[in-house]
Parts: C-alpha cells; sequence; structure tokens
C-alpha cells in the first residue's frame, strides 16, 4: 500500500508539472431494475473499456430500491423502471435535481418457454387454459402496474385474478416462467428477446396503448453527486454506445 501511494504520488506530480489533469478509476455502484440487468451488463463493460471505471451492478426491484435509498443504502445510480422514482427522490433531497433522463423506453410482453404457448394476439388469455400467470408485485414493479393495467384493459382482470403469482420484481416473475412455476407471464421484452441469443419459446408483444408508457429514467444520487465515474456513467448512458445496446434489447429511446 505504501508503494502504490508513493507512486501515485509521483505520478501526480509529473502531471501536475507537465499541466495535465488526472482522473483516477474508481468504482460507481448503481442499483439497476431488474428488466434492465441484461443491457446493462453490456453497458458497464463498455463503459469500464472506455473510460476505466468500473461499475458494479445491484440488481431488484425499483420499489424496493426506493425504500433502501431512504434508509441510506450506498447507492450512487439508480436506473429505475419508471420515471415516478427519480422524481420521487429530487423532490425528497435524496438525488440531484437536473440529473434525471429517460434512458429508455420499456415494452411489455406475454411470454411462454412453449413455441406454440402465446400466439401474435395474445388469445391465450381469453381462453383461460392455464394455471398460473406470473407478472411482477404492482406496488414495487412498473412492469407488474403494467400487467395490471393490460389485463383491465381487456376485462380480463377479475377473471384471472386467482391465476395470478407475483414476483417481488420483473426477474422474479421471468424465472417463474422459465422455471415451469407459471405457464405464462408478463415480462420485459429485453428478458426474452436478447439480441446475442435466439429468443425461447413464444410471446405476444403487448400494444402499448393498453398500458401507461414505461419511462424508464435515471437518477443521480446524492451518493454519487461528487463522484467522477458516476458523473462519467451518467454521461456514458446518453452516448451512441450505450443507446445502441439498449436499442438491440428491444427498448425504445
Amino acid at each position: 500500500m505504501k508503494i502504490w501511494n508513493r507512486t501515485r504520488h509521483v505520478a501526480v506530480g509529473v502531471c501536475l508539472a507537465l499541466g495535465a489533469s488526472l482522473t483516477w478509476a474508481d468504482e460507481v455502484q448503481v442499483a439497476v431494475a431488474a428488466n434492465f440487468a441484461a443491457p446493462f451488463q453490456k453497458i458497464a463493460a463498455n463503459f469500464e473499456a472506455a473510460t476505466g471505471h468500473k461499475a458494479v451492478a445491484i440488481v431488484g426491484s425499483t420499489g424496493k430500491f426506493y425504500t433502501q435509498i431512504k434508509a441510506g443504502a450506498p447507492f450512487e445510480i439508480l436506473l429505475a423502471a419508471d420515471d415516478e422514482t427519480p422524481r420521487k427522490l429530487v423532490d425528497e433531497g435524496l438525488a440531484v435535481k437536473g440529473q434525471t433522463f429517460t434512458y429508455a423506453t420499456g415494452k411489455l410482453v406475454l411470454w411462454s418457454t412453449k413455441p406454440d404457448g402465446v400466439n401474435a394476439q395474445g388469445e391465450v388469455l381469453k381462453k383461460g387454459n392455464f394455471t398460473h400467470l406470473a407478472i411482477a408485485n404492482p406496488k414495487l414493479a412498473p412492469y407488474g402496474a403494467a400487467a395490471v393495467e393490460t389485463l383491465k384493459a381487456l376485462g380480463l382482470y377479475d377473471s384471472l385474478s386467482a391465476k395470478i403469482v407475483q414476483g417481488e420484481s420483473i426477474g422474479q416473475a421471468h424465472q417463474f416462467v422459465s422455471t415451469g412455476n407459471a405457464e405464462l407471464g408478463f415480462v420485459a421484452l429485453s428478458q426474452v428477446a436478447p439480441p446475442d441469443k435466439p429468443a425461447v419459446g413464444s410471446m405476444w408483444v403487448v400494444p402499448a396503448k393498453l398500458y401507461t408508457p414505461i419511462l424508464q429514467d435515471a437518477a443521480l444520487l446524492n451518493k454519487g453527486a461528487d463522484k467522477a465515474a458516476a458523473q462519467a456513467l451518467m454521461t456514458y448512458l446518453r452516448g451512441d454506445a450505450a443507446k445502441a445496446v439498449i436499442k438491440s434489447y428491444g427498448y425504445g429511446l
């Protein structure tokens, strides 16, 4: 440790003597909505290669992150599954004002692991010939709220409510279907149509008119306000390289 510090001090002195600026690579702690786990993994790798900073992802539900941030969790950036949570955090003085933006617009799908489980119009919902329908907890996860909106818009919520099984996050809802514990599930398009793998099973891309747009916002939290790595990631997420990854997973921009 002493040797490293000495080397660092020498390097700083050389840079100052040359009139250059020096920014040391650092880590940024990022709370990532479950639907965005796969694209963020790619973005984080590209970000580290481009800047030297490391983005450490903690994946979960937006509602749970909100509670944890209020309790003092050490997150520096929140990549939410909605735009409401970042706005609340700004209003409550826990995120930096003027440092929120929509990084992606989510798309909801009805998914089955079976090739013939879901047709292009989602008619299986009307037939009701299944035992379990997985959704994310609508009180914690925006995709879960969108699923409930969709069922109500179709006039099917009351008839199917007894078949609904809730996961804490959209990641858990996806797990229920992928493990066979639910025949169907409302999940994010990004989870079942990744750009580097063949799609599994069958799906219905839910028409956007059936649910409130899922605007997913990023927020620079107070704990990251003075961190170079956090500021660099917020800038990187707005750039073309990150946008290309986000778009490849089926998100709107």
